[in-house]
């Protein structure tokens, strides 16, 4: 069944091309979620003004990819113990968050962050936050599929 699954982990470039490759995911596109102006842009985003943060939205097959291996390559492939920052990028635009679209999605985050932290895999407590999803407002068409455009199919976030 097609579900839809909303992360933010810093910039969206490198999320959504991490994301687009995995079998059972059937698309992505990069926007802005959580904000709380009614329009949003890329360069209102950057100045930090919107509370928006630079996320990529995903179409899938649970019948394929569970949202767990979704959840899995998401914490596995950021640093989910830093606030605001991933790598060079600094601000709330890249904060560690979970947009959940509906109470198993909540739930199973969640529980799964608790997990990760009772684990003692990190070095330091996960910051990632869970929230509701809001409106997804889309991303310039410049940012979509960016990587795969200039013939990259991966990158490390």
């Amino acid at each position: 069944m097609q579900q839809i699954a909303t992360f933010g982990a810093g910039c969206f470039w490198g999320v959504e091309a991490l994301f687009a490759s995995a079998s059972g995911v059937n698309s992505t596109s990069v926007g802005y979620m959580g904000g709380h102006t009614p329009q949003v842009d890329y360069q209102a985003i950057c100045q930090g003004d919107t509370g928006h943060a630079e996320v990529v939205h995903i179409e899938f097959d649970d019948s394929v990819i569970s949202y767990a291996k979704l959840l899995d390559i998401f914490w596995q492939n950021h640093n989910p113990t830093t606030p605001n920052q991933q790598g060079p990028d600094f601000g709330t635009q890249y904060r560690s968050v979970v947009f959940f679209h509906n109470p198993q999605q909540q739930q199973l985050a969640t529980a799964l962050r608790q997990q990760l932290n009772d684990s003692g895999q990190f070095s330091a407590p996960l910051v990632t936050i869970i929230e509701a999803a809001s409106q997804y407002h889309l991303a310039e068409g410049y940012h979509q599929q960016y990587l795969a455009k200039r013939g990259q199919t991966s990158c490390s976030i």
